[in-house]
């Protein structure tokens, strides 16, 4: 019972610290504070630039599209039901990678900012304020890290499990502010959105399970 209030309090705090960086990052934005250091990040990122690296940065962007988002929780959903045969998680599962996407267009309708115009190298439409990509790669990898740390003991796993959805997360975020079609608020924004749609999915999932343990009793 200590270890469920614990998760609980920890997933509420994140989700608490995760909102109030995302409403500051709303308010800088709105009142274009982060331009200087958007440019800033941007130069230096761009500067990086060289065909090889942009052919790296376009297949992580790719990673990160809608399609491969489908894609890949597709193959995430089977392998948690055949394998791991947790129908609870894969209700869990379905609810962030669905509602990610859905809270991202419902934030961008409303802040409508239009993407960066300094140094494009790929084609795309659409609002700016936060990264599709960026929350989506967190809710996705993020999730995957939950659900898998709870069947995973080998400690040796653990740190790998974490170290590849950290190298997935940002490598699709800072691949969108390389191909210029994101500030780099627009990432942290992102990230900090995604946090908090986590945090808030991983809170209601134990409170759950927790009644329906008490029920069961």
């Amino acid at each position: 019972m200590m270890k469920l209030k614990q998760q609980l309090t920890i997933a509420f705090i994140i989700s608490v610290l995760s909102l109030i960086g995302f409403s500051f990052m709303a308010f800088t934005i709105s009142a274009n504070e982060y331009l200087k250091f958007d440019e800033d990040v941007i130069s230096l990122v761009q500067g990086w630039e060289s065909p090889l690296l942009t052919d790296i940065m376009k297949f992580f962007t790719y990673i990160g599209s809608t399609d491969s988002l489908i894609i890949l929780s597709l193959v995430i959903l089977f392998f948690l039901y055949r394998v791991l045969k947790h129908r609870l998680e894969l209700v869990l599962f379905t609810a962030v990678i669905v509602g990610s996407p859905l809270l991202n267009l419902m934030v961008k309708l409303f802040f409508q900012r239009a993407r960066p115009d300094l140094h494009r190298l790929i084609d795309i439409g659409g609002y700016s304020f936060p990264s599709g990509h960026a929350m989506n790669a967190f809710s996705l990898y993020g999730i995957l890290t939950f659900l898998l740390w709870r069947h995973i003991t080998a400690r040796w796993a653990r740190i790998l499990l974490i170290l590849f959805s950290m190298m997935m997360i940002l490598s699709i975020g800072i691949s969108r502010i390389y191909l210029g079609v994101h500030y780099p608020s627009d990432i942290i924004a992102g990230y900090l959105a995604g946090g908090c749609w986590i945090a808030i999915s991983i809170w209601f999932f134990q409170r759950y399970q927790d009644r329906r343990k008490n029920k069961d009793r």
